[in-house]
């Protein structure tokens, strides 16, 4: 996708909106993240720390883009922000609820300056309902929307913490498709600008699709942790440990990749077992399977399934997984001599986006370049430095 010469004006902070506008950027869009004269984006400073000093969090998703500083609190940052906004396409913003609209920067106010502006919105619980002022982090929106609770092996067990923040990258991700749906309309002509409301407890929420049924009808079968067929319910859809103490996944929902596993490790007479719903017989077949990928390590499972189609793969830790065969020859590792080494964008296509560069942006880095840009002659920008105004 190419979105070369869309201007995005980035208020977020963190990772969901960051990681929303890096996938932008990565697109080809011109991304400017707007700091205060403060502290600027938290995540500058966030552990672990980069060489260079900086958050590596910071630096996973934010390469490529400019930064201005701006006191949005005072008369004449906020004049020049406006002034950024009549040149640009989009703006998006993570503040609570309520805190645009003391600040003079909501949607409405915006779009006096620019009717065409799309202007996106990314909050844990969105703009309305009764958890809408009410702080949160990841972990508080995949509770609320259930995925948190589906995370127990047993009814009685723990919920467990996801090793991926997923909400902050599903609603990242959504507002990032949200943005491009919203230009798509602009330019095909049927909108002018745009309001988007995301909250991250929402898309997690949508993610339940393959459980929603039971839940929205009270169905009887309601799911429950390790009960459904794709959370453990059934031996060939599950997970593994190995002779090393490693683990390997064995995903055999098909009769033809069962039959492609059995035959494979030689235990053709497991063939009937499959698909059978009688608990004794899961929990036997289960059993079996247990003690057979004992027998060799994840390594050597990986080994002797190698060609089968068997729907297999060894359980790799992040640092593995960056270094294995597969990410490494779609692309995904990206390095540079500029930054560290990143997760690129996910997606290939034939035409290619123009490559942002993949310097870090200092904060405030590219104010004085911007105000030029829209208007701001040299005294004015200096005048406008010394008075805290921006940075």
């Amino acid at each position: 996708m190419r979105l070369d010469g869309v201007r995005i004006l980035d208020l977020s902070r963190l990772l969901p909106g960051p990681y929303a506008t890096q996938l932008l950027a990565d697109s080809g869009a011109e991304v400017v993240k707007v700091e205060d004269t403060g502290v600027g984006d938290y995540a500058r400073a966030m552990e672990p720390l980069t060489d260079r000093g900086t958050g590596a969090i910071f630096e996973m998703v934010n390469r490529g883009k400019r930064s201005v500083a701006i006191d949005l609190k005072s008369e004449d940052g906020r004049a020049a922000f406006y002034r950024l906004v009549a040149e640009s396409d989009v703006v998006l913003e993570s503040f609570r609820p309520g805190v645009v609209d003391r600040l003079g920067i909501d949607y409405e106010t915006l779009r006096e300056h620019n009717e065409e502006l799309i202007y996106c919105s990314v909050t844990g619980y969105g703009q309305d309902g009764p958890w809408a002022d009410r702080a949160g982090h990841d972990l508080n929106y995949v509770a609320l929307a259930g995925l948190l609770d589906m995370t127990r092996e047993s009814p009685d067990a723990k919920p467990q913490t996801p090793g991926y923040p997923i909400g902050d990258m599903a609603g990242g991700l959504f507002a990032a498709f949200a943005i491009v749906e919203a230009i798509l309309a602009r330019e095909l002509g049927n909108a002018d600008g745009e309001y988007v409301d995301i909250a991250l407890a929402d898309v997690v929420a949508s993610f339940s699709q393959a459980i929603a049924y039971q839940s929205l009808t009270g169905d009887p079968a309601e799911p429950r942790p390790g009960e459904t067929p794709l959370t453990g319910a059934l031996p060939w859809y599950d997970s593994y440990e190995t002779a090393d103490e490693r683990w390997v996944t064995l995903a055999a929902l098909e009769p033809k990749f069962w039959r492609a596993f059995c035959e494979a490790v030689g235990r053709e007479d497991l063939l009937e077992e499959h698909g059978s719903t009688d608990p004794d017989v899961r929990a036997a077949l289960r059993a079996e399977l247990e003690a057979l990928f004992r027998e060799r390590t994840r390594d050597e499972w990986e080994d002797a399934l190698e060609g089968v189609d068997a729907a297999f793969s060894g359980v790799y830790a992040p640092a593995e997984a960056v270094e294995h065969p597969q990410l490494r020859a779609r692309g995904l590792v990206e390095e540079s001599a500029d930054a560290p080494p990143r997760i690129g964008f996910p997606a290939r296509h034939r035409e290619v986006a123009t490559s942002p560069s993949e310097t870090i942006p200092e904060q405030g880095a590219h104010t004085r370049q911007y105000l030029a840009e829209v208007g701001y002659d040299d005294g004015e920008i200096d005048r406008l430095l010394e008075s805290g105004a921006v940075r």
